[in-house]
This record gives structure tokens, C-alpha cells and sequence, in this order.
């Protein structure tokens, strides 16, 4: 299929790591079999957006690059070989890019090129822009359709809340991979951070009882009210890391047996002794997903002698993406600023995106990119040609 695009778009590009990034005007991308062009409406900010085009997190890309992370955005065109999805669609972008042939060359889009030659080839040869731009075009198993009329119109969500999907799906990734069950108990640590706190969120939905690990205390207890009023038959409890591996090991112990763990700690929480301490605490046959940080070795005679499950897990698989989205469409998760609170800035403003994004982190504090604020009047005509003319699409 091909469709009515503007010739050119405006994308946020990192062009040398350190150096500001640069706001350039590009052509825009054709469709091409297996892909979708997706006009980006909002795309998330990571924490530590700054720290990786600014060379503090070494992380490899080729460059120049159109930075980005996921995203949430509305079909504009879509290859031949496409049969479900249609222009004018609301899609999740999901910035988890697979090699069709070989799963295990994956890469984050506009972010990281991945750890194998195939998932730098990817990034380097077809996939290499990101979300910080009008357009973006991607593979259309990234593409997961959004039913519009149910999240936005009968749930109330907002197209800026969903972007919050970012977040949330992280962890799910990793309680999906230890098959979490409803009536569990399992410990998230650390939990105040983005990932950790939306862990906790998404662990309640499931119907686990949540028992969150921090050092702040004060965050500990936003993120317990913060749960527990969106989403009223969440059980969360909290407990304060001290340092003291034993201490902390028995004040989990005293919440009675604890069936799972899930790490999902930040760089700088490596040598914490918090997942010692929850593996420590675990019922024999107990399971641990570690989708963070470690530099400790974790596992012992008693980790073996208790028939302990370990599991490592890197983001999500595409069945945990569908499965989610069926679980925000049956209204599993608060809505309003009890699920998520968005500060927005348009691409000029990419500075002061990624200072905030620094600097409001935990469970539901969001920071996006809106690549049209600058031409809101546009964006509105082009989405109203989208959905009432279909882009003009004749068959090739």
C-alpha cells in the first residue's frame, strides 16, 4: 500500500556522543515490505536519556542517529505484505527490535545496538532511527495495535497516559518469565525507582501481594498509597533496605512465605546487598527474575539446597506486549493520576526533557517527547485526513 506523506520530517538526531543533539530536517522514510510508517505522537524518556548520548553510559550505536525510546503513534502507511494492521491505526512502537531469523539479534532501538554482529547489523543497516522524530519507521511485529475506541474513549485514558506502557512493560517481562501467579507473594527490589515502582503496579494487577524494598522511606510510602488508591484490592507492603543483609532478610521473612523475586535495580544499586537478601528469604522452590544490575555472586549451597530458580531476563517478548495491552483494555490498571502523571516538551525542548526526565523518576512519573507540539495545527489536519480519508491508499 502507499499513502499521501509530506516529503520531509523533523528528527532529534545524535550526530556525536557528548555534543548536543541536533533538530534536522530529513526525507521522510518510505514503507517497504515487513515495515510501517508511524506518525509519533508521544515518546518516552528513559532516566538516564542523558547519560547515554552524553557518553556518561557507554552505550555502543552507530551515529548519526535519531534518538528515541518506545513510543505511541498512529499508522501512516504500511508495507504490502501487511494484513491486520491499517493507516490510522493507535499502535504501541515498541523499541525492542528482533532479527527475523535470529531472535537472539535484538537491540533497543535508538538506544542500544545490541550484543551480537547480527543486532548490530540490524541497527546499522535497517533500523537504525529512533521515536524522537514526526515519522519513524519500524517492523511491523512492533507495531501493536491499540484499541482507541475502548482505552481512550471508554476507559479514559489518555493517548500521553499509554505512552506509559514504557514503563510498565519492563516488568512484566520478567513476572511473566517466573509465571508469577495470582495470590503469590513476591518481593520487588529496588522498588522506587521508574522500573521497580511500575513493577510493583503491574505486580498488583496480577494479583500478587506486593512486598517493596527501598531506601527511601518516603517514596516507599507514595508508592504503597499510590497503588493501593488506583487500584483499591492491591496488597503492598514495604520494607526499607538497611545495608545489614541479615537484618533485611528477616524483616521479609516476618510477611510470612514469599514465593518470588524481582530485581530490576539501576547501575548504581549493583553491590546492594537487596537481592541477597530477598534470595535469602525466598520458600524452597522459590524463583527470582534479574532484570538489573548485579556484580555480586548470588548464588550458595543454600540457593541449591532450597531448589531455587534464577532466571535473567532482558525487556519482554512480543506475546507479553499483546497479553498486556488485554489487560489494560479490561481496566486492570487506575486511571488518571492515580496510573500516571505526564510532563510533555516538544523536540526544541529535548534539554529540558532529559534533565526532568532525571530528576522525576518512580512509579507513575513519566516524561515525553511530543515531536508536533511545534505545529499542532498540522498534526490535527494530518490526523483527520488519516482517519476520515485513509491517507488516499491504492493498492500496488
Amino acid at each position: 500500500m502507499s499513502s499521501v506523506l509530506p516529503s520531509q520530517y523533523r528528527a532529534l538526531v545524535v550526530e556525536t556522543v557528548g555534543a548536543d543533539l541536533e533538530i534536522k530536517t530529513r526525507t521522510t522514510p518510505q514503507h517497504s515490505p515487513g515495515s510501517a510508517i508511524v506518525r509519533i505522537l508521544e515518546a518516552g524518556v528513559l532516566s538516564y536519556q542523558r547519560e547515554v548520548y552524553g557518553g556518561h553510559r557507554p552505550y555502543p550505536f552507530p551515529k548519526p542517529l535519531v534518538g528515541g525510546f518506545s513510543a505511541v503513534g498512529r499508522v501512516a502507511a504500511v508495507g504490502p505484505d501487511a494484513t491486520a494492521l491499517q493507516p490510522g491505526q493507535l499502535v504501541w512502537v515498541d523499541c525492542v527490535v528482533r532479527g527475523r531469523d535470529d531472535q537472539s539479534a535484538s537491540f533497543l532501538l535508538g538506544i542500544h545496538e545490541g550484543f551480537t554482529e547480527g543486532s548490530r547489523k540490524l541497527m546499522r543497516d535497517v533500523w537504525r532511527d529512533g521515536t524522537y522524530a514526526e515519522f519513524a519507521k519500524m517492523p511491523l511485529e512492533n507495531c501493536i495495535p491499540l484499541d482507541e475506541v475502548r482505552l481512550c474513549k471508554g476507559l479514559g485514558y489518555s493517548i500521553r497516559d499509554l505512552t506509559y506502557l514504557c514503563y510498565l512493560l519492563v516488568p512484566y517481562g520478567g513476572l511473566r518469565d517466573i509465571k508469577l501467579e495470582p495470590g503469590e507473594t513476591i518481593v520487588v527490589c529496588p522498588a522506587t525507582g521508574g522500573f521497580g515502582g511500575a513493577g510493583v503496579q503491574v505486580a498488583a494487577a496480577m494479583g500478587a501481594r506486593v512486598i517493596a524494598m527501598g531506601r527511601n522511606e518516603k517514596e516507599l510510602a507514595r508508592l504503597k498509597a499510590h497503588v493501593t488508591k488506583g487500584t483499591p484490592w492491591a496488597s503492598v507492603e514495604t520494607v526499607k533496605i538497611t545495608g545489614d543483609e541479615g537484618a533485611d532478610t528477616a524483616a521479609l521473612q516476618a510477611f510470612g512465605t514469599i514465593d518470588c523475586v524481582l530485581d530490576i535495580g539501576p547501575p548504581a544499586a549493583a553491590k546492594s546487598t537487596h537481592l541477597k537478601s530477598a534470595i535469602a528469604a525466598l520458600r524452597r522452590g522459590g524463583r527470582c527474575s534479574v532484570m538489573g544490575y548485579v556484580e555480586q555472586p548470588i548464588v550458595d549451597w543454600k540457593f541449591m539446597g532450597n531448589n531455587l530458580t534464577l532466571k535473567g531476563k532482558l525487556m519482554y517478548e512480543r506475546e507479553d506486549m499483546l497479553l498486556f495491552v488485554k489487560m489494560l483494555e479490561k481496566g486492570l490498571f487506575p486511571k488518571g493520576k492515580e496510573f500516571v502523571d505526564v510532563r510533555s516538551f516538544g523536540l526544541e525542548n529535548w534539554k529540558e526533557a532529559f534533565d526532568a526526565a532525571a530528576e522525576y523518576t518512580g512509579l507513575g512519573k513519566l516524561v515525553v517527547i511530543t515531536p508536533w507540539s511545534h505545529r499542532c495545527l498540522e498534526a490535527a489536519r494530518f490526523v483527520e485526513v488519516i482517519v476520515e480519508h485513509s491517507l488516499s491508499i491504492v493498492s500496488v
